[in-house]
């Protein structure tokens, strides 16, 4: 997979630089002084490639985004809005600058650049946690750089046959059933619907669905045929090794950002590749 080495911090736009000194205020607006707000220009991992000709993303390498405010701060910390699970996505939508972008179609791994950047420019890079080792289960302090954080750019695989179609659509052929099918590469909105259709499924005391309701997000067509019914025959039916080569094919063909660090743990010495976890201490530092 090819890998972008530009971190992603942003970059600060030069025209809007630091934070402006107080300046008397001439408006009668009854504000004493005003200054600008600082804004960044977030690299997306998509450069742009995935979206449609009339978006205003089309072909474009960086979002502008204004620097977190105390306005941003009260959304994430207003119980209502947490508890409907929109209070990031309001905040994603208010840093942006350009208000014809709506944040819910932007691509999942170019919201997280956005997060991400929003994240190091309010609090700084280093993220402390905690996490659980895998080999022992100790919970243990541990601290994330999230400068080192890199831009994939998303590829189709060769190793997997993966073709990209240059519409935000990709062709992979499954390995058992030798069926064709073209999936597409999620939204914000296309990962609120999945989870939405989870919770309702465990609310209802249902068997949890993550793996088929992930496969039905991203199931385009199936051998040509965009059919409801095709689709949603081959999501119940196709084997585990299928399913799991589509989903890695999906996976390898995001553009993301990649959130791994090396992990080494205080009390056994284990070490392996780990996420960061965005835990709900990620806009919260002590």
């Amino acid at each position: 997979m090819s890998r972008n080495r530009d971190r992603l911090g942003g970059t600060q736009d030069k025209s809007a630089g630091a934070a402006a000194p107080p300046t008397q205020n001439s408006n009668t607006d009854g504000a004493p002084f005003s200054f600008v707000v600082p804004t960044t220009f977030v690299e997306l991992p998509s450069k742009g490639r995935y979206y449609p000709e009339e978006h205003p993303l089309h072909n474009e390498e960086t979002i502008e985004i204004k620097h977190m405010t105390a306005k941003e701060e009260d959304i994430l910390t207003s119980r209502a809005l947490l508890k409907k699970g929109v209070a990031l996505d309001r905040v994603i939508q208010n840093l942006i600058i350009n208000k014809n972008i709506n944040s819910d179609y932007l691509l999942t791994g170019d919201r997280n650049a956005i997060v991400i950047a929003a994240r190091i420019a309010a609090y700084g890079a280093e993220y402390d946690t905690k996490v659980t080792c895998p080999a022992c289960s100790a919970n243990q302090e541990y601290s994330f750089n999230l400068v080192d954080a890199e831009s994939q750019e998303g590829t189709a695989s060769e190793n997997l046959e993966v073709e990209d179609n240059g519409d935000g659509t990709f062709e992979v052929e499954l390995p058992m059933t030798k069926v064709n099918v073209t999936f597409k590469l999620l939204t914000g909105m296309d990962e609120k619907r999945a989870i939405s259709m989870v919770t309702n499924r465990k609310n209802k005391k249902g068997i949890e669905n993550n793996v088929t309701t992930q496969l039905s997000s991203i199931v385009v067509s199936v051998n040509g045929d965009s059919s409801l019914g095709a689709r949603k025959y081959l999501i119940e039916n196709m084997p585990s090794m299928d399913s799991r080569h589509l989903r890695l094919a999906h996976r390898l063909a995001t553009p993301n950002v990649d959130l791994a660090e090396t992990f080494t743990c205080a009390e056994c010495d284990f070490t392996q590749e780990m996420e960061v976890p965005l835990t709900a201490d990620f806009f919260w530092p002590k």
